[in-house]
């Protein structure tokens, strides 16, 4: 068993997490690999300070969220792979068996699995509502559910096809032999998932694999970050929320509305951060929607237009 591990400038959670992996109770080894593409900062540190981490070094140029993720995979000792972010801290010892259960060939016989997220407590109150209502539609948390092409019918499109290698786990023969992740600036983990439908296979979602995650982004790092996923999603042929030049204004307006009445009722803020929020939060609303609307409105080939409003590209 692998558990992957890209990192590049992780050093706020990573501590946690690698010590999180290696409280797991698992039948067999547990082999721990990072993958590191150029972090300066504590980050490689924190790694070679726990000698049982394998650590494997690159430079940030040949970073590819999909090509990374093959290279790792295919330099893996396990037969099974799991991959986490350098920021999702499982919670539970027993995370790892829940998350590679479904792909034994006895049981669920899955070829991948996507675990859940939990966002931070303190995660900005957007993207916290983002996340759950995202795994509230993939099936209650008391049970594992597995996934064919022929439930985009049932549960629609984008339930069907959500896949997040945040949390998730492969068999290492079937990514590296018969359908590895697709060398593409961003969405690898939804391409992955349309492919492996389309092909016939099966994936699974298991709710109680369950990790903490949610992106520590500033208001202008979130505009950047929603224009990466939405010309990521286009690229592998899915549609985007395309709410035009005009209509992103009633789009954020309606967003706002409802988060707030969110934030009203939500424990983890206290008054002064809800009195925070309430204010500040329709921002991100607003600049959500004008960056899916400015992705939507750019040529594709364009890639002075796309590195200029990218988040990875600022990344490298």
């Amino acid at each position: 068993m692998s558990v992957i591990i890209p990192t590049f400038n992780g050093e706020r959670y990573l501590e946690r997490v690698l010590d999180a992996v290696n409280g797991q109770e698992f039948d067999g080894e547990v082999e721990v690999f990072v993958i590191d593409s150029g972090s300066t900062d504590r980050t490689l540190e924190i790694v070679r300070a726990r000698p049982w981490v394998r650590l494997h070094e690159i430079p940030n140029s040949e970073f590819g969220h999909g090509k990374t993720r093959n290279l790792a995979a295919r330099m893996a000792r396990g037969h099974l792979i799991a991959f986490l972010t350098q920021d999702a801290i499982p919670l539970h010892s027993t995370w790892l068996r829940d998350l590679t259960d479904p792909l034994d060939p006895a049981g669920a016989d899955a070829v991948a699995v996507v675990g859940k997220q939990e966002p931070r407590a303190t995660c900005f109150p957007l993207l916290k509502y983002e996340i759950r209502a995202s795994f509230a539609q993939l099936g209650p948390d008391t049970d594992t559910r597995t996934v064919t092409a022929a439930d985009r019918n049932e549960i629609g499109t984008a339930a069907a096809e959500f896949f997040s290698d945040v949390n998730a786990a492969t068999r290492r023969e079937f990514l590296v032999n018969t359908m590895p992740y697709r060398d593409v600036s961003y969405s690898e983990d939804l391409a992955f998932a349309r492919d492996l439908l389309n092909a016939g296979y099966r994936k699974a979602y298991a709710p109680s694999a369950v990790v903490e995650h949610s992106n520590d982004l500033t208001l202008r790092e979130y505009a950047h970050r929603i224009f990466d996923e939405a010309i990521g999603t286009r690229r592998v042929g899915v549609a985007t929320p395309n709410p035009g030049r005009v209509g992103w204004l009633a789009h954020a307006g309606i967003g706002a509305i409802r988060d707030s009445a969110r934030i009203m009722r939500d424990d983890d803020y206290s008054v002064a951060r809800k009195l925070y929020w309430l204010a500040v939060n329709p921002r991100y609303q607003l600049v959500k929607w004008r960056s899916y609307a400015r992705a939507n409105f750019v040529d594709l080939d364009d890639h002075a237009t796309i590195a200029k409003w990218s988040l990875e590209h600022q990344h490298r």
